[in-house]
This record gives structure tokens, sequence and C-alpha cells, in this order.
């Protein structure tokens, strides 16, 4: 009984290292062998070796994705927040705006508006930086569904909590940075994780306007050695490397936002 137990959670929800590390590794495990069960099952074998060549230019496309999902992560937070709380504005003009814009996005494939925003108001607004366009185009697509988290957020948070602020004396910014603040990160932070990592992967949608980021690099070395399956799971790895990291420190904030803490 004792060694099933490490493959139980306890009644109070809480895992020890063992059981975390035990369970960790079967999990892995059970990829690993089911993976190369298929491979052997079609007779496949992996050299990757013939990337080494490549190095420099895996670096720098590796790089670039990284400066290229930063920089989106930070304007697509400015522009959700922005439209989350343009959406939520008394005056009405700006209001529908914000939601006709939320709509759109959320309701058309990234790949229509990477075509749509660089080929046409790209084009008609001059910008000829495939980079800024880049970042632009993500940071646009992202920054709706980010809105949508903030303002669930907000809606999440009892308006009591408001009233009970300004009967202890609290003015407007101290209730903010004192109450809704704190509740806020925590209740939108595991979302707002799952829309960072997946301004990372939708990166890799702006390789149809050749920027030069991993995705791209890969289908260019993947044209030169017809390494087709080594280059795509290589890429898959460098895309886990970004985001699993970023899955282990939001788990960490979320953590220290928690209200028993």
């Amino acid at each position: 009984m004792k060694l099933l137990s490490i493959f139980i959670r306890q009644e109070n929800n809480k895992e020890t290292n063992l059981q975390r590390a035990v369970n960790i590794i079967i999990a892995c495990g059970a990829f690993i062998v089911f993976f190369f069960w298929s491979m052997k099952r079609l007779n496949l074998s992996f050299d990757f070796s013939v990337l080494l060549d490549f190095k420099y230019r895996l670096f720098t496309g590796f790089i670039t994705t990284i400066e290229l999902s930063t920089i989106s992560l930070l304007v697509s937070l400015l522009i959700g927040f922005l439209s989350a709380m343009g959406s939520k504005s008394k005056i009405l003009p700006l209001s529908y705006f914000c939601k006709t814009y939320i709509q759109f996005i959320r309701g058309t494939p990234m790949i229509m508006q990477v075509y749509l925003f660089f080929y046409i108001i790209g084009t008609a607004w001059g910008i000829s930086s495939r980079f800024i366009a880049g970042v632009l185009i993500l940071s646009i697509f992202e920054g709706a569904y980010i809105s949508e988290i903030i303002r669930g957020g907000l809606d999440s948070i009892d308006a009591t909590q408001l009233e009970a602020a300004k009967a202890v004396g609290l003015d407007s910014k101290q209730t903010m940075r004192l109450v809704i603040f704190p509740q806020l990160i925590a209740r939108i932070l595991p979302a707002l994780a799952g829309q960072f990592a997946s301004i990372i992967k939708d990166s890799s949608l702006l390789s149809i306007i050749s920027v030069i980021e991993l995705t791209q690099t890969i289908r260019e070395i993947s044209a030169t050695n017809f390494a087709i399956f080594e280059c795509y799971l290589f890429l898959g790895l460098l895309y886990l490397s970004l985001t699993f990291p970023l899955s282990m420190v939001t788990r960490a904030v979320e953590r220290r936002f928690k209200y028993d803490n």
C-alpha cells in the first residue's frame, strides 16, 4: 500500500516531492516509449548531425523569435489592457469600437489577418520592415484575447469589495493597488500564461511573410537538406525550450499571489 501511495494524490490535494518526481518520470517515459515505438513501426531513424552545418542560422532564428515574442508580449499586454478598459467605457463609440475589434480578431484566423495587415494595411501605411509588421500583427491578434482575459477577471471581482474599500477609507488608487490588482493577477495569471505561450508559438505563422524567425529558418534548412523530420522535431524542441520555462515561472508567480500567502 505504501508503494501505491506514491501514485495517489493526498486528500488535501497536495503532492510530495517524491510523488512529483516519480510520476513525471513515468509520464515522460510513456511519451518517449510511444514515440520510439511509432518510429520503429515505420523503420525511421533520425540524424540530427545534419543540423550542425546550420547552427549559426538556427541561433539567429532562435534569437529573432525571442525578440519578436518578447516585444509582442509587451505590446499585446498594453493593447489588451486598453481594449478591456475601452470595452467597459461609458463612451459608447469607444466601447463598441473595442468590442468590434475583439470580435473581429477572435472570429477570424490569424493567417488571414497576417495577409490583411501586411499586404493591405501595412502597404497602405508604408510599413516596410517585416519584423515591425510581424510585431504589430502578433500584438493585435494576441491583444484581443488578452483583453477578454482581463475583462473576465475584472467582472469576476465582486462589486461589494469596492464598497468595502470605500467604507474603510481607501481612495481609488489604493483600492486598485490593494484590493483589485492582487485578486486580478491571481485570477487571470493561468489564462495569461497560456496566452503568452501562444504568442511564442503563433510567431511561427509570420514565416508566411518571410520574417526570418525560427520556423522560417527551419523551412529554408529543410528545403536544402530534405531532413524534414529532423528539422521539425528539433523545431518543436526549441519552442518547448521557450514555453516550458515560461510555464514554470508563471506557476511560481501564481503561488506568490495566492490569497493564503
